[in-house]
Parts: C-alpha cells; sequence; structure tokens
C-alpha cells in the first residue's frame, strides 16, 4: 500500500508541475511570438479602443450588422443558446431575427438570408461574418449612406479575410474593422 501511495503522490506532483508550470510557459511563450504577444488585436481611434476578436453590437441601417448574441456581446458571460433547433422559443427568436432583417432589407428574399446574419456563434461573440452575409447588406448601406454599390462591394473584398493556407476554413469578413473602414469613408 505505502508503494502506491508513493507512486500517486509522485504521479501528482509530476502533473502538478508539468501542467501548472511547464505546459503554461510553453503556451505563454508561443503566444508572444504572435503580432500581439497573445494579446489580441486592439484597434483604437478618437480615444476609444475595441478587441477585434470580440463581436461588437451593429444594428443602425448604417453599418454592416453582426452577428447576433446571446450574450449581448459582454465577453464576462459569453455562451451561446442551449435550446436545440427545434425548441419553439428559439424558433420564434430566429423568426423575429429573419423579419427585422427583412424590414430593414427589403429588396432581399428570406431564402437568400445567410444563417450567419440570424443565429449566434457558439460563444456569441463572434466578430465575423461571412462574405456572403457582408455583401447582402450592401443595398442597404448604400441607400443609407449614398454610396455607391461597387464602392461598398469593393470595401467588403478589401476587408475579406481568406481561408487559412487557402483550404482551411471559409473566407470571413472581421464586422468592426469593416465598419471602421466604412466610417473612414467619411459618408
Amino acid at each position: 500500500m505505502k508503494k502506491h501511495l508513493n507512486t500517486a503522490i509522485r504521479l501528482t506532483l509530476i502533473c502538478i508541475v508539468f501542467f501548472s508550470v511547464i505546459y503554461t510557459l510553453a503556451i505563454w511563450g508561443i503566444a508572444q511570438l504572435t503580432p500581439n504577444k497573445g494579446n489580441g488585436e486592439i484597434i483604437t481611434r478618437n480615444k476609444q479602443y475595441w478587441y477585434v476578436n470580440i463581436g461588437q453590437r451593429f444594428t443602425e441601417d448604417k453599418y454592416f450588422w453582426s452577428r447576433p448574441s446571446q450574450s449581448n456581446y459582454d465577453a464576462s458571460i459569453s455562451g451561446g443558446s442551449n435550446k436545440a433547433p427545434s425548441n419553439s422559443d428559439y424558433l420564434a427568436q430566429v423568426q423575429m431575427r429573419i423579419d427585422t432583417f427583412l424590414v430593414h432589407n427589403p429588396s432581399i428574399s428570406r431564402s437568400e438570408i445567410p444563417v450567419d446574419i440570424i443565429t449566434e456563434s457558439g460563444s456569441g461573440l463572434d466578430p465575423d461574418i461571412s462574405v456572403k452575409a457582408a455583401l447582402i447588406q450592401v443595398n442597404r448601406i448604400a441607400k443609407t449612406r449614398n454610396i455607391s454599390i461597387q464602392t461598398l462591394t469593393d470595401l467588403v473584398a478589401d476587408c475579406t479575410e481568406s481561408r487559412l493556407f487557402d483550404c482551411i476554413g471559409t473566407s470571413k469578413v472581421n464586422v468592426l474593422k469593416l465598419n471602421l473602414a466604412l466610417d473612414e469613408l467619411g459618408q
């Protein structure tokens, strides 16, 4: 019994040292190789700052809308909904988002609405939308801001982040960066 107890204590100490010190230092060291040293990307404008990797709320017609958030874009309580796709409350919530989107984008049909513009992500803080979700909003913003559709389409293309190594994931658009670039157009 003493032999097993000694083995268990040694294994516990090794695990504590490995996972509390060595692993933590390894992850921290890898983070130091990233552009912002693991602190995330921060944009500062007019004495305001935003974290690019955390979704922001944009609901005005003059901006590209973000993906919905169950946590109201609060990083301290991030999380998606636990409701199943067949849950009546969830379906009503999605239907309300569809109706709202169609009211603000009357030239769009229901079948054209990308799923990421009416459903939240698992974290509720997704800062990105699909290229399709950005492009489908161009007509509304062009009309609201009196900017040409081509200018906005080019802006979306400029703000599009391509797939990792051109084969992993999907192309996406960071809504915060896109809306800040839109504001820089000055219209």
